[in-house]
């Protein structure tokens, strides 16, 4: 009986003690880690059923694919290894690519889209029909997004969760910021939403065109900088079509140039590509 009690006893005090640690909570999982980063940009460069995974995949095959094949024509393993590298770039290089010309292109028709938005919230229509309206005379690079949005709000009748899908198929941030806009005002109500969107598409159309004549500027010097990035490999390239040429790579010290050669491309395209880059916005909103 003693022991019992003692236990009870043990048991109840452990407990007081553990009441004066709150549990810990595990950290939030972050939305905008590389899993997230790189399906936007599918997404953005039209390819919204590859998943990430898959992107990597096809890079990795590649590689494995044109490091055979140039070691096989230029009979330099360290070569093929080189150039089977570069090759590994390539998908992310056309998705990164792709991703930005739609950018540039959705900068242009956000406005006019916004302003339709404006005009049929302004006109009587409720949120759903504006939105929805957008899918048939709106900007034709927005069409599909929103025409799937008047399709799935017909189907289910749940706003938000018809809009969460649009942010999907968006991936845009200043899609996010007119979403999360229109949701606040159909949750809380308001009257300055016709307002707030005069106001945002005026600041897209200055941001618009002060970005273009930015990157029109820049544009040669970014495109030089490319150019010499990949001239020392469209040499080596060459060079390795003489059999005398590729063997000499395949001892230690042509190793040891090919490395110091590839660490300092990349060193000067990461830093062309900081130096360069324009400031983006983030989905901050996701």
């Amino acid at each position: 009986m003693t022991a019992v009690i003692g236990l009870v006893l043990g048991a109840g005090l452990f407990l007081v003690w553990w009441s004066f640690w709150p549990p810990q909570q595990a950290a939030p999982r972050r939305p905008d880690g590389w899993y997230a980063r790189t399906q936007d940009r599918l997404i953005q460069a039209g390819a919204p059923a590859v998943t990430p995974w898959a992107l990597v995949s096809t890079a990795v095959g590649l590689g494995l694919a044109i490091a055979v094949l140039a070691s096989a024509g230029s009979g330099s393993p360290v070569i093929g290894l080189a150039f089977g590298v570069i090759a590994a770039r390539g998908p992310f290089a056309l998705v990164q690519a792709r991703a930005g010309r739609r950018q540039a292109s959705m900068r242009e028709v956000w406005p006019n889209a916004v302003d339709n938005l404006a005009s049929g919230i302004r006109a009587g229509l409720s949120l759903p029909e504006a939105l929805g309206q957008l899918g048939e005379r709106g900007p034709e690079s927005l069409r599909e997004p929103f025409t799937a949005f008047a399709e799935d709000f017909r189907a289910s009748g749940r706003f938000g969760d018809c809009l969460d899908a649009l942010k999907v198929r968006l991936a845009d941030p200043v899609g996010d910021r007119i979403i999360e806009a229109l949701r606040l005002t159909r949750d809380v109500g308001g009257t300055d939403v016709g307002r707030l969107l005069r106001t945002l598409s005026e600041f897209l159309r200055d941001d618009a065109r002060t970005r273009g004549e930015l990157e029109a500027r820049q544009s040669w010097t970014v495109n030089a900088a490319r150019l010499a990035v990949a001239a020392p490999w469209v040499v080596l390239a060459l060079l390795s079509t003489r059999p005398e040429n590729a063997h000499a790579y395949n001892s230690a010290s042509g190793f040891s140039v090919l490395l110091v050669g590839g660490g300092s491309t990349v060193l000067a395209y990461r830093l062309m590509v900081r130096l360069g880059r324009l400031p983006e916005e983030s989905r901050v909103l996701r």
